[in-house]
């Protein structure tokens, strides 16, 4: 390895000047994505909204009877767009999809779309981020613990933020990336983990039509109500289960 001495005379070596210059591009990207979000947010906010939904219902509804695929492949685009930047909206997409295909398959493109918008994003992020992972681990001892203890039950905590509705989705997509969380895991439990939540939305969605004719409101509380509740909470439960039981083995060997 050659060193060099900058101006200032500190030495420089080329590796150091490798990361300075690979992490100019990184930057840009993570910066590129909150511009995004921030101008998407402040463009695109009436455009994402029940009441623009409900003024294009006749519109959307027309255009998919009579260019179905386009419409599905159109809508999935659109959807995994707008998650990938983090825009506002995707709970009016959800609903948007249940209203032009019904509960099935209307469950099953909501999910490929949302899925595949935080794929697009955790590559991204992860990319930006580079080796903010390691740079975590190296920060002291609590830290490594930390990021030994998350990587240890990975699966666990992904489908535990999946299930949960309270932890916002793009909340999941950038921590997942910025920790260093395989690939494959984030893909398997993305698209398992929304599932049950895309079902409750898409099923609000497909009765929007007689809800807009009648004037009202969809139940966007409905995710919380007992009956859909307990059981995300019991799947989130039985997806913490064997962290639980790893933390009890180690608890009784120590």
């Amino acid at each position: 390895m050659v060193a060099e001495h900058n101006p200032k005379g500190r030495r420089v070596t080329e590796g150091q000047q490798g990361n300075t210059g690979r992490s100019v591009p990184r930057l840009a990207v993570l910066a590129g994505l909150l511009v995004l979000a921030l101008g998407g947010a402040l463009l695109l906010g009436d455009r994402l909204s029940l009441e623009a939904l409900a003024g294009r219902r006749d519109d959307l509804t027309g255009f998919r009877d009579s260019h179905y695929g386009l419409a599905v492949a159109g809508f999935m685009a659109v959807y995994a767009g707008i998650v990938t930047l983090s825009l506002p909206g995707a709970t009016v997409m959800t609903l948007t999809g249940g209203l032009l295909f019904g509960v099935f398959p209307g469950t099953f493109i909501n999910v490929g779309a949302a899925g595949t918008g935080a794929v697009a994003l955790f590559l991204l992020a992860r990319w930006g981020a580079g080796n903010a992972a390691e740079r975590l681990a190296a920060a002291g001892p609590s830290a490594r613990k930390l990021m030994a203890g998350l990587h240890e039950n990975e699966w666990s905590v992904l489908f535990i933020m999946r299930l949960v509705p309270l932890v916002p989705f793009f909340v999941t997509n950038l921590a997942a990336a910025t920790l260093g969380v395989r690939l494959h895991r984030f893909v398997i439990s993305t698209f398992l983990g929304i599932l049950p939540g895309a079902w409750v939305y898409t099923s609000v969605g497909a009765g929007l039509g007689e809800v807009f004719a009648a004037g009202g409101q969809p139940d966007l509380g409905a995710i919380f109500r007992p009956g859909v509740l307990i059981p995300l909470l019991a799947l989130a439960a039985l997806a913490a289960l064997p962290m639980l039981l790893r933390a009890r083995q180690k608890e009784d060997s120590a």
